[in-house]
């Protein structure tokens, strides 16, 4: 009989795979597969046509019938380069009573408690299915679910209760902010500064869009809140940009500048019309450069789109996690994850997992031993439900 690792021993073997983002994930892929293979279970893999590097995963254990609950996590992490770690990212350290290692928090730490869960349930025999999803590149935008999604749903039964593992302090979360990440490219015309009315200085052509932006940040903090926009902090949907950069010389109307902007909106606001609002600035502003010179333009690249997760009336995956976890107040958080993913595609969802979103993406990340032990905890009752 195969060997069943334990929730650390897995934990510890999916944090030695560095499946940073822009990096492969089809080691960690084979080994889970192969895993998953010793154990009976039977894997579907999804590989991305546009990055041969990456693939998904996902399986079904228990009765070949629809209504599973589905564990999804996703199998990559952010860089660790240029940041201070006291030990080596890819191994877990345990000191004072925490698991250090990138991904430990975000998010191989319930990655490995669903795994542990699929290989117990095919031991007990649910009565009710159960289901693993294991996505990747959720840190570059959640752009790897949505394709997982679609190719889960011809291959297994549906499932009706998602619980997204992303870090919550084991609480149940029922919403959260969604939106969308554009790249920005402003082409200008260069002229010597001495003249520049007859050029086009392409930062300071992005520079009125981030101005806008900044504007209308302070009109959205202005307005009353809706009921839905009043649970997040802040209540508002926000316009930011984090990166720019752009010119040759002080002395020239600069040729090339390049910024990112987003919005993150709350789950009741119009999507359509915030994205439609961003793009018809840009395109206002693409005009009066090309008033003053033709040639210059502005290119737009959408980077990410991730939907909000709207809290469900008595929803299936909520009500769940609050049996289980005996959780009955009410959190939201202003981050996205895959919940609002699966949640468009037809499927209850809840954001609920071990460790603090606090710690995601430092240095020297980790989870408490308590948080993890509390993550085993939760699945151990899970499968007691699910044999019920």
């Amino acid at each position: 009989m195969a060997e069943r690792l334990s929730p650390l021993e897995i934990m510890t073997k999916l944090i030695s795979f560095p499946t940073v983002s822009r990096d492969t994930n089809l080691p960690l892929i084979d080994w889970v597969e192969g895993y998953l293979d010793a154990h009976g279970i039977e894997s579907h893999r999804w590989p991305d046509p546009d990055q041969p590097h990456k693939a998904a995963l996902f399986a079904h254990v228990g009765p070949w019938e629809e209504g599973a609950v589905v564990l999804s996590g996703h199998t990559d992490v952010v860089p660790v380069d240029g940041q201070p770690w006291d030990s080596d990212p890819f191994t877990v350290v345990e000191r004072d009573g925490k698991y250090f290692g990138r991904g430990t928090c975000d998010m191989k730490g319930f990655d490995a408690l669903a795994i542990w869960a699929l290989v117990e349930a095919k031991y007990r025999d649910p009565k009710r299915p159960l289901q693993l999803a294991l996505s990747f590149d959720e840190e570059v935008g959640c752009t790897g679910a949505p394709p997982m999604i679609e190719a889960m749903q011809p291959v297994l039964p549906k499932g009706s209760a998602v619980i997204v593992g992303e870090p919550s302090m084991m609480k149940a979360v029922t919403g959260h902010k969604g939106g969308q990440g554009f790249w920005v490219d402003v082409w200008g015309f260069e002229v010597h500064s001495s003249i520049m009315h007859t050029g086009v200085n392409a930062i300071m052509e992005a520079a009125k869009i981030i101005a806008w932006s900044n504007e209308v940040n302070e009109t959205e903090r202005a307005k009353e809140p809706t009921p839905v926009a009043a649970m997040f902090e802040p209540p508002w949907t926000t316009l930011h940009t984090g990166v720019i950069e752009g010119g040759t010389a002080a002395n020239i109307t600069a040729k090339h500048c390049q910024f990112d902007i987003g919005y993150r909106a709350v789950p009741d606001a119009d999507k359509d019309a915030w994205t439609a609002m961003v793009r018809d600035k840009i395109r206002e502003v693409e005009e009066g450069m090309q008033a003053i010179h033709p040639e210059a333009r502005i290119e737009v690249h959408q980077r990410f789109g991730v939907p909000g997760l709207k809290p469900e009336e008595n929803g299936e995956a909520e009500g769940l996690v609050r049996k289980i976890t005996g959780d009955n107040a009410s959190h939201v958080v202003s981050y996205g994850t895959e919940a609002g993913q699966f949640q468009e595609a037809g499927y209850s969802a809840v954001v609920c997992g071990p460790g603090d979103i606090a710690q995601a993406h430092q240095p020297n990340e980790f989870i408490t031993v308590e948080q993890f032990n509390a993550g085993h905890a939760f699945m151990e009752r899970l499968l007691d439900r699910l044999s019920e």
